[in-house]
């Protein structure tokens, strides 16, 4: 939500500490659910399911009494055009993100528990897909990677940000964001219409896209990928459009 710099006064810049990084934007247009009801991201109880095609693999907790899923590839929707929310512009596509310095932006805004898991799940170095979303063509424009895990969202804190919390504190966070640093551009754009194209393929013929989660949850806005999903992808860069 997958975003500029976010606009503020100068009055509020000095009203917070300055993060590592600019900051990014997400994709606002998140589905608003209870953190009790979602499914926790390290959860260690009980296996992946078969069916989800989330797991990338699975590893044993540190308790030894379960195991967590593992995800090593991940794709992240930020809106490239103009979208005011309370003041504020929400646009935030690769270009922007190319702009920053050192071509890194802090990925801030996630106020999706399930969305917010997924990101406490990342790991240096792994990459994403960055995917422009809420616009005219939608789809695939390029590659990003973590260049730092986790760590709080100070946006929840801020009461001039859109994304403020009031139920979030300090001492105990509730939302947080990851750092990531622009890669290259994919080779053309890959459109959602060919994607889905693909993916109700593989539905009959069983192939990598069966189960990807951009179709069965369009509005999460950080989904992970299998590596049999994200290399599929990226075999698209060579092919012509459908």
């Amino acid at each position: 939500m997958p975003w500029p710099s976010r606009k503020r006064s100068q009055a509020a810049a000095e009203d917070k500490k300055k993060p590592e990084t600019k900051q990014a934007k997400h994709e606002s247009h998140e589905e608003e659910e209870e953190e009790e009801s979602m499914p926790s991201a390290a959860e260690s109880s009980k296996p992946a399911k078969k069916s989800s095609g989330w797991a990338v693999k699975k590893e044993a907790s540190s308790d030894g009494q379960g195991s967590k899923q593992v995800y090593g590839h991940w794709l992240l929707k930020s809106e490239p055009e103009s979208r005011f929310e309370k003041g504020a512009d929400v646009k935030f596509g690769i270009e922007d993100l190319k702009a920053e310095p050192n071509q890194t932006a802090c990925w801030d805004g996630i106020r999706n528990y399930q969305a917010r898991n997924f990101l406490r799940d990342m790991k240096l170095g792994q990459e994403a897909f960055f995917y422009h979303s809420n616009c005219k063509d939608p789809g695939i424009v390029g590659i990003v990677k973590i260049v730092k895990e986790f760590y709080p969202d100070h946006t929840q804190f801020d009461k001039k940000d859109p994304h403020y919390d009031s139920s979030s504190n300090k001492e105990k966070p509730k939302w947080s964001m990851v750092d990531v640093q622009f890669v290259r551009m994919t080779k053309r754009f890959i459109p959602l219409s060919e994607l889905k194209a693909h993916h109700l393929a593989h539905k009959e013929s069983g192939g990598p896209l069966k189960n990807m989660l951009l179709f069965s949850r369009h509005r999460l806005s950080i989904q992970p990928l299998t590596k049999e999903e994200f290399e599929f992808i990226l075999s698209l860069e060579e092919e012509k459009p459908r």
